[in-house]
């Protein structure tokens, strides 16, 4: 008996990728073995699908009219097993999730390591990185970002706190050069900078009065990762400007010490973030429910 569903998600995967190629890629697939599922599915239906050069492909009007069904089949397909994973109580399968680097490190993979023990099926791939991955394109389930949600209308958010910045210095540091009350003390204090492609991010601060300024500090040495920095300021470098949650860690061990809280002229929202769907998968909600739960406390300084 011929399984009528057979090539069809391969079908639909090939028209949204835009490519036999990139569709390969998502599914994990040579090139040449979506080819063939695409061969035989319009042999079995006994028209052509697709006109493809070597260059590009596009749907015939066969084609289209069969992805628009092919589609809502799927869509359908999607939410009866939806409806059967609602009945669950265990979630499982496996959770692509997208992190940035130093709070994905220090926040984030805690609480999906502790999800992970408590739901042996659930199988979490996390991947660092401070780029906003596409998660639609590049096939994640969620992802955690700080900052502006550039691409919010094809995502859902759920908020997990709010980043402020702020100031501080190792112990042995303040000992050697002193501790800066007011802002003005600040100006001209040795510095750890952040940089990205070689150019120095400027430290913005609100002053008593709630007025930005920018301060002129003198950096030995510029990193482009906050972790780093951290570390730096721990070897008595000068000053940091971390975020709270990562500068508070090293308060409670005693590396270092505030010189000033939340002074950075924006704060930044941090949010979880999935694809638009019908139905949440359970391993997503179960995540995303974990997240909300632990991230608000861990990064209240």
């Amino acid at each position: 008996m011929t399984d009528r569903l057979d090539g069809v998600s391969t079908f639909v995967q090939v028209v949204d990728a835009g490519s036999f190629t990139l569709a390969a890629e998502r599914m994990h697939l040579t090139r040449s073995a979506v080819g063939k599922v695409i061969t035989r599915l319009e042999a079995r239906l006994g028209v052509r699908l697709l006109q493809r050069t070597t260059r590009s492909q596009t749907l015939t009007e066969a084609g289209q009219a069969y992805y628009d069904r092919c589609v809502r089949a799927l869509a359908e397909l999607e939410a009866a097993e939806a409806d059967l994973e609602s009945e669950r109580t265990e979630p499982r399968g496996r959770l692509r999730v997208s992190v940035p680097v130093a709070f994905g490190h220090q926040c984030v993979a805690p609480v999906l390591f502790e999800l992970a023990r408590k739901h042996p099926q659930l199988q979490i791939d996390i991947s660092f990185t401070d780029r906003a991955v596409d998660l639609i394109e590049e096939g994640f389930d969620l992802a955690v970002r700080i900052g502006d949600l550039h691409d919010s209308t094809s995502l859902v958010a759920r908020r997990l706190g709010v980043q402020h910045m702020s100031i501080g210095a190792a112990p042995s540091y303040l000992a050697k050069y002193g501790l800066p009350v007011d802002i003005d003390d600040l100006h001209g204090h040795a510095g750890i900078a952040y940089s990205r492609g070689g150019v120095l991010a400027p430290w913005r601060v609100r002053d008593g009065e709630g007025q930005p300024q920018e301060l002129r500090i003198a950096p030995q040495l510029s990193l482009d990762d906050v972790q780093a920095i951290a570390g730096a300021g721990i070897a008595g470098f000068g000053l940091v400007q971390l975020p709270c949650w990562l500068l508070s860690r090293h308060v409670q061990t005693g590396e270092l010490a505030f010189v000033r809280e939340r002074c950075g002229v924006r704060a930044q929202d941090i949010h979880a973030v999935w694809p638009k769907t019908r139905y949440l998968p359970l391993k997503t909600r179960c995540a995303v429910d974990a997240l909300v739960a632990e991230i608000p406390e861990m990064i209240r300084a």
